[in-house]
């Protein structure tokens, strides 16, 4: 074969990949470009998220996506407005425009959940220097001081089963835009209640930069009244009900980084509890 036939068959094989190449592109679109790790996030939520990338979510993602070798995109909705966290999660997760939420109670119904990459606890917080005996919502010095709670949660449903719910102030931060979580601490710090009750991780950086001056107190799961209470969770990352693939690769990162996930929670003033007491099962002291 002559130099120019070699020639002449090697630009026909090129344009035959080209054009192959091209098909298959258009087949397969997502495969053509850099795969992407496509976060549904909260625009303006600290200590959480916002559309800056300061909070440990962000933190967290930028993590996992490190691993999987993707790039990281967001979609930005509230988590806060009419409808509330149901309502982000059908117009973001179920919607399509994104593929994960960075931080879900295990187990939660509503969406496919990874493994656990963290545990915490609802917490009293009040001034240090009044030294409370306070170990859980049966201590008797919540009958004699103000309490504020964040609406529909957990530690509202015990305060109401403890008869103390009518004089106690409710916040609603997690149904407020804008609102931060750090207005709870200031109501400690200035006594306008005297114990708080609230998510740790909602507070941990507050409380680690700005309010040392705090105790801080889990609030321990309970069986005693007959009905189970639950206040320390297991937290994961939560997909799409059908995405199996998906979490298996997050299960995946979470095996393999997950000191470096408690280590950024960590920066953030984020504490781990373990259960004392499983609430629908045997105990587990610590």
């Amino acid at each position: 074969m002559t130099l120019t036939a070699v020639s002449a068959a090697s630009a026909r094989s090129a344009v035959a990949l080209a054009l192959t190449l091209t098909v298959w592109a258009a087949m397969f679109p997502a495969a053509a470009h850099a795969a992407a790790l496509r976060v549904c996030a909260d625009p303006n939520y600290l200590p959480y998220s916002n559309q800056a990338r300061q909070g440990w979510e962000n933190k967290v993602a930028a993590a996992v996506a490190k691993d999987l070798g993707e790039s990281l995109s967001y979609t930005w909705a509230t988590t806060r407005g009419t409808g509330g966290w149901d309502q982000f999660i059908h117009d973001t997760l179920n919607a399509g425009k994104c593929d994960v939420v960075m931080n879900v109670p295990y187990a939660n119904q509503a969406l496919l959940t990874s493994d656990p990459y963290y545990i915490s606890s609802y917490v009293f917080v009040f001034d240090k220097r009044k030294n409370y005996d306070l170990r859980s919502l049966d201590s008797s010095i919540l009958q004699r001081v103000k309490i504020g709670y964040e609406s529909d949660t957990p530690p509202e449903s015990g305060l109401k089963l403890r008869g103390i719910l009518l004089g106690a102030v409710p916040f609603d931060i997690g149904g407020t835009e804008g609102q931060s979580p750090a207005v709870m601490l200031d109501a400690v710090r200035s006594n306008h209640i005297q114990v708080g009750i609230t998510w740790e991780p909602a507070v941990g950086y507050f409380l680690k930069n700005r309010y040392s001056q705090l105790a801080v107190v889990p609030v321990p799961n309970s069986r005693g009244r007959g009905t189970p209470e639950q206040y320390i969770f297991p937290m994961s990352m939560g997909v799409r009900q059908n995405d199996q693939a998906l979490k298996k690769r997050l299960n995946q990162v979470i095996a393999r980084h997950k000191s470096q996930l408690v280590s950024i929670l960590d920066q953030y003033g984020v504490k781990l509890y373990r259960p004392n007491v499983d609430p629908y099962g045997s105990q587990d002291q610590q």
